[in-house]
């Protein structure tokens, strides 16, 4: 069982964040923000995917001045991404749920004193990002863009928020590789309680940040690390949410969803595995139960799995057979399998308790 760290409870709007809840999903909108009406669609069907909190970039008063307008029209949790001017951050504080600053873009400490009384004004928290790409000159000077740079600029920037009477943080550490950022977050976990937002930045297209998103994050939660999380893709928003979800599910962390196992391709196989699975995939991807169901394309392993999956298709040649909890419960020629079996399962979820 994953034992994760104690860390602080903020809330998001109506999202906890730390503490014993969930981990939370988010993503970010890659409209214009200033464009109210295309930036309210994509939360929707960010919304409508599963993400719990979103972000916005706001990097003009044009886009400042949106934010009302949006906030009005979304359910989710909305966070402002500010970076470099902080005044923005001062206009955004009354309309948002949580504001995003990079300390080594935003400027001096009393453009950060500024951001803080905002925020303690309107009762939001602030998310300090750091990015190893982007840290003060001061730690980039004297560390480069490596972990022990990024953990000592957090370090400054959790001080003088804290020195400010400020504790509603959350803190991410993102680098564009796997190893810098399992390496930062790791270090500076068992010296702070506040809780934490991990993901990789600038992880690239589906294919690869599937790949560096899976281990990273992987990685981090298997240790109990992690309070809310992003896989950053270039343009897809809705598979954003689908990876993590996954990612929440496979580690252990999450125990809702479907669980699919199925067999590699190999030359055993006797029905058309490829086509049942994707079948099976697509219709129960409304399933919230805790569900192991197996998917196997031949006697050799088939029946084993079948054992200890809550539901299981066996599939043999020209037919199959169908079982639940281990027991057989039907035995149906082929083109009647996959019917049978997700009417079981939909069963199942039912039942669940």
């Amino acid at each position: 069982m994953i034992k994760r760290y104690k860390t602080k409870k903020i809330m998001v709007g109506d999202v906890a964040v730390g503490g014993d809840a969930p981990v939370s999903v988010q993503s970010m909108t890659y409209s214009k923000t200033a464009d109210v009406d295309a930036t309210v669609e994509q939360i929707k069907k960010l919304h409508f995917a599963g993400c719990d909190i979103v972000r916005v970039a706001v990097p003009d008063y044009e886009d400042a001045r949106a934010l009302k307008a949006i906030k009005e029209q979304i359910k989710l949790p909305l966070v402002a991404d500010i970076h470099f001017n902080y005044r923005l951050a001062l206009i955004a504080a009354e309309f948002v749920d949580c504001i995003r600053i990079n300390p080594g873009n935003i400027g001096d400490k009393s453009r950060v004193k500024e951001v803080v009384k905002a925020c303690t004004e309107y009762k939001i928290p602030i998310r300090i990002g750091v990015n190893s790409g982007s840290l003060e000159e001061q730690f980039d000077k004297k560390y480069g863009p490596t972990t022990k740079g990024m953990v000592e600029s957090a370090l400054y920037n959790i001080k003088y928020l804290e020195d400010l009477g400020f504790s509603d943080i959350k803190i991410s550490l993102k680098a564009s590789d796997v190893q810098r950022t399992v390496e930062s977050y790791r270090m500076l976990r068992p010296l702070v309680e506040y809780p934490f937002h991990i993901g990789v930045t600038e992880a690239g297209t589906k294919f690869h940040s599937t790949i560096k998103s899976s281990i990273a994050l992987g990685t981090l939660l298997l240790d109990g690390i992690g309070d809310t999380m992003r896989v950053s893709m270039t343009g897809e928003l809705e598979e954003e949410i689908k990876v993590a979800r996954g990612i929440l599910k496979d580690s252990g962390v999450a125990k809702n969803g479907v669980n699919i196992i199925s067999c590699p391709t190999c030359g055993r196989i006797e029905a058309n595995l490829v086509d049942a699975v994707a079948i099976v995939e697509e219709k129960l991807e409304h399933i919230k139960a805790p569900l192991n169901v197996s998917v196997m394309g031949c006697v050799v392993n088939a029946i084993g799995e079948a054992k200890h999956a809550d539901v299981a298709i066996a599939f043999g040649k020209g037919q199959g057979l169908i079982m639940s909890k281990g027991e057989v419960v039907a035995k149906l020629k082929e083109e009647f399998l996959v019917e049978r079996f997700l009417e079981e399962v939909e069963k199942a979820a039912k039942e669940y308790k």
